[in-house]
């Protein structure tokens, strides 16, 4: 018997949190400001380059007041390596500036007034709502992506339709660390070019193995 989209989330879910580290945490910054920041710049790029980078910038601008405040151009200078740094600094800088005008310098934990600010998409919100406010968070990157669909629990495309779709298929209190150790199983084992189908402990309900 083929097993459900709904078998094979929780199925993964239990497996992959039974043999996953209890925290799981990409990037390096803690605060909610700084790692807002930080997850806008991960774009197109390696979390090990913004974490370095991050450093720096934090050290010049360590407050939204501060960013909302800084020469773009030295704030290009800085985050250059990530990529993309022209549109980077200016949703950085827009987002500092949004941040002190409409949220008196703090984060908002809320879907609708995060993706309202500079740069910021599901993706980024949901990595701010997850992380910071302990709220249910499925957050749809390509590594996410790639492991929901190999393994047969989504064939939606659309980073949306993605998220609702796992979102529907788990209880709430399992959103957010589904992400984290799905993500982390993308990055370790289920590799894009080249995964590791032999050590996998998904691979006996997964959809496409063997590949």
């Amino acid at each position: 018997m083929v097993p459900t989209p709904e078998t094979r989330a929780r199925q993964t879910y239990t497996i992959l949190d039974r043999t996953s580290p209890p925290d799981i945490t990409f990037l390096t910054q803690t605060d909610p400001f700084k790692l807002l920041v930080s997850v806008i710049m991960s774009a197109q790029t390696t979390d090990r380059q913004v974490n370095e980078v991050a450093t720096v910038l934090f050290q010049r601008y360590p407050t939204p007041g501060d960013l909302a405040n800084a020469d773009l151009d030295s704030v290009k200078a800085i985050i250059k390596s990530t990529g993309y740094y022209n549109a980077k600094a200016k949703n950085i800088v827009g987002t500092a500036q949004a941040l002190v005008e409409n949220f008196g310098g703090q984060v908002p934990l809320d879907m609708e007034e995060l993706v309202s600010l500079p740069g910021v998409g599901r993706k980024t919100a949901s990595v701010i709502l997850g992380q910071i406010a302990h709220k249910p968070a499925i957050i749809v990157d390509t590594h996410f992506t790639r492991v929901v669909q190999r393994i047969g629990i989504t064939h939606e495309k659309d980073p949306q339709r993605i998220e609702q779709e796992v979102a529907r298929l788990l209880p709430s209190e399992y959103h957010y660390r589904f992400s984290m150790i799905v993500n982390l199983h993308g990055r370790q084992v289920c590799h894009a070019r080249k995964p590791q189908c032999e050590i996998c402990t998904v691979a006996p309900f997964c959809a496409s193995y063997p590949l």
